[in-house]
């Protein structure tokens, strides 16, 4: 790795931290990154999860205030997160990289979907709970936890558009503002990747990229922390059109032959 893809790694870490706290899917600017410095990618997806912790802490952090009464519900719901994402981090270790390889375009395309059709869905839910005019069951509610649960298999996987995946279920199935729901997602997010990145560390440790991981873990940390302070003022346009762009990207390169 030379000087100046360590730099582009570096900012793609900040673009991931500050996307990721006001928007989600900002592993979708750090992984193709890493693919397209050569970097396999079950090394990439493993790097970048744990790298992408610090950031998740940072947005947690400064998501606080929202966060403060949601405590029962983050605890509650965080134990899904974290049983989905210990799930989809053994998932992603026992099967071989080919199936990964061949798995992730996929995981990628569906969450270009989900990006470009956000404010669609956000509008749907807004109608949807001004129609009820109440809350739409508990927090605990069976099919909240599950949902909860496989976004964190998918989450401790892949992770690439996971808060969006987040977002809409819960908004379905809870009466939230968005601004609440994204508070609460950057939490149950930051639940997965940790315990995704502590199984990594734990099976796999030889698939670590370090520099990587510090690269990213120092970018996305000053991310997060711009990405809960000025999340709501960001161009959502640009940015959506940015992560649909990189993605296109990533597909390009895994299905390109190797």
């Amino acid at each position: 790795m030379d000087l100046l893809e360590g730099a582009l790694i570096l900012l793609a870490g900040a673009a991931a931290g500050t996307i990721n706290a006001a928007v989600g899917s900002g592993s979708l600017i750090t992984f193709p990154t890493l693919l397209a410095f050569g970097i396999p990618p079950v090394t990439a997806n493993i790097s970048n999860n744990i790298g992408l912790v610090p950031g998740g802490l940072a947005s947690v952090w400064g998501y606080r205030r929202e966060l403060a009464d949601q405590r029962r519900r983050l605890l509650v719901l965080g134990s899904m997160s974290v049983l989905g994402g210990v799930i989809g981090a053994v998932l992603l270790l026992a099967a071989p990289a080919s199936a990964f390889r061949a798995v992730v375009p996929v995981l990628i395309g569906i969450a270009i979907v989900l990006v470009a059709a956000q404010p669609l869905i956000q509008r749907a839910l807004t109608r949807r709970r001004e129609r009820r005019g109440r809350a739409t069951g508990p927090d605990a509610r069976p099919a909240t936890m599950l949902a909860t649960a496989l976004t964190g298999i998918y989450g401790g996987y892949f992770g690439g558009a996971q808060g969006i995946l987040l977002v809409g279920a819960l908004g379905v199935l809870m009466s939230e503002s968005l601004q609440r729901l994204n508070a609460l997602k950057n939490g149950l997010t930051t639940a997965v990747n940790t315990v995704a990145a502590v199984t990594f560390l734990v099976i796999a440790a030889s698939q670590v990229d370090w520099r990587v991981v510090g690269l990213i873990a120092v970018g996305s940390t000053a991310g997060g922390l711009l990405g809960a302070r000025i999340g709501r003022k960001l161009p959502q346009p640009v940015l959506r059109g940015v992560i649909v762009v990189v993605g296109l990207v990533a597909i390009v390169n895994l299905l390109r032959p190797a």
